[in-house]
């Protein structure tokens, strides 16, 4: 299996759209998309009728999926937007940010 940059848990920096700059943590990757989720980023609203479980009816509001392209991992140590590196320490694979070579965590 093919090692993935970018991973659920993971905290990463939008770089384009409505939301640049945002951060948040990735709740869901949708490989075969090429989308992830991420918690509180990229907000879609819906207007539900009232129905007979909610009477009342109103906004719904939740993550709508983004394209991976549009995100960058926030680096450990300075929290900017770095590129991911596979090294191989102690006999495993790790993925390295790229600016400051700290080891991302996952």
């Amino acid at each position: 299996m093919a090692s993935a940059k970018i991973k659920k848990g993971d905290t990463v920096v939008v770089l384009s759209g409505k939301d640049k700059g945002k951060t948040g943590a990735v709740t869901q990757v949708l490989p075969r998309e090429g989308k992830l989720v991420v918690a509180g980023v990229n907000i879609a609203t819906r207007h539900r009728k009232p129905t007979q479980t909610n009477p009342q009816g109103g906004l719904e509001r939740s993550e709508a999926p983004m394209a991976i392209s549009k995100v960058a991992i926030a680096d450990p140590k300075t929290g900017q937007a770095t590129r991911v590196r596979f090294e191989t320490r102690d006999g495993k694979k790790v993925r390295v940010a790229v600016k400051s070579g700290e080891l991302i965590n996952g």
